[in-house]
């Protein structure tokens, strides 16, 4: 079993930046690609950024130019950081990891969720 536990979320202003963290314990062996989802009132769950273990990265349009994501493998943690915000970036942000066994059978894992919300 993986546990993930998000963290950082809160209040901020239109332009402003956050620091989303994950953290992954319990069965962390073979943890591959790790990434941020999110979910506004009324829409569906979306794809913001993944890494692979190796580093590469994938960002949703919506937020390329803002949005960094990262990890530390040593330490379990990937990690978000947001700046420029925008009020259109409100949701509750979802931590996922992916993990492949030794027949290739991969398991996914997330977060409780942390809610950004971007107000004056």
């Amino acid at each position: 079993q993986v546990q993930l536990m998000e963290s950082g979320g809160g209040l901020v202003q239109p332009g402003g930046s956050l620091r989303l963290s994950c953290a992954a314990s319990g069965s962390i062996f073979s943890l591959n690609t790790m990434g941020w989802y999110r979910q506004a009132p009324g829409k569906q769950r979306e794809l913001v950024a993944a890494i692979t273990r190796g580093g590469s990265t994938n960002y949703a349009d919506s937020v390329k130019g803002r949005f960094t994501i990262s990890r530390d493998n040593a330490k379990n943690t990937v990690y978000l950081q947001m700046i420029s915000l925008k009020p259109e970036d409100t949701a509750v942000y979802y931590c996922n990891a992916e993990q492949t066994d030794l027949f290739l059978s991969v398991r996914n894992y997330w977060g409780q969720g942390t809610q950004v919300t971007v107000s004056s």
